[in-house]
């Protein structure tokens, strides 16, 4: 199987630096969706069969150009949406940042803690996404091509481990709204990293205006 796991568009939590992993989310900012209109063109030369979204607003607003290009609908998945930020939830000042990013770092390279006060720990999270993912694979062909739209720290985390990438700090490892990672293998088999796409699929263009980048989801504070 291939899935291409592609991060939101930009959200206004984003925008401000906010760690902001609470359902149901806000919605796109107007360059957010200018990200999103964008991913149907760059992701015309694949195959794709499905598109699977988390139960947040943001994930179904990215989604929706695709699907219209496509004809398909998307379908909601349990289980795909972002690192919870338990306590942290709602903060921006450096210090719960900063918290949250090395719990990522931590969980990239294959630590199990408990993570941020008041949320999931990183068994907790393999779990929810482990089960997420085999779900989403067998509702399809093994050859298949399926969009899984989820978030920023989520993703980083879940591709980097699962590839045998090893821990890498934001600034090593960026993966900014619209941004894609490529897996290709299965639940059984395990998964193999076939590419990771930093940029918003519609080009550098598209970073604009993204002051900050902080992925609860949104990870962390990176500047564009």
């Amino acid at each position: 199987m291939r899935l291409l796991l592609l991060r939101h568009g930009q959200t206004p939590s984003n925008v401000e630096g906010i760690l902001d992993a609470a359902y149901p989310g806000p919605g796109l900012t107007a360059l957010g969706h200018e990200q999103a209109a964008a991913v149907p063109a760059a992701l015309e030369g694949e195959d794709i069969t499905a598109i699977h979204v988390s139960r947040l607003l943001r994930t179904h607003e990215t989604a929706a150009p695709l699907a219209a290009a496509l004809g398909l609908n998307p379908l909601l998945t349990e289980g795909i949406e972002e690192i919870r930020a338990g306590d942290l939830q709602g903060k921006q000042d450096a210090a719960s940042v900063e918290a949250y990013q090395g719990m990522h770092h931590r969980w990239s390279a294959g630590e199990r803690d408990a993570g941020v006060p008041g949320g999931e720990s990183a068994d907790e999270f393999w779990a929810r996404w482990n089960g997420a993912i085999a779900r989403i694979a067998a509702q399809h062909a093994p050859d298949a091509t399926v969009v899984v739209v989820s978030h920023g720290a989520a993703i980083r985390v879940f591709a980097s481990v699962v590839g045998g990438l090893g821990a890498a700090s934001l600034a090593e490892r960026p993966l900014f709204n619209t941004g894609l990672v490529t897996l290709e293998g299965s639940p059984e088999t395990g998964w193999s990293v076939q590419g990771w796409h930093s940029d918003p699929l519609g080009g550098k263009h598209l970073l604009r205006g993204a002051a900050h980048d902080v992925t609860a989801d949104d990870d962390a504070t990176a500047k564009a």
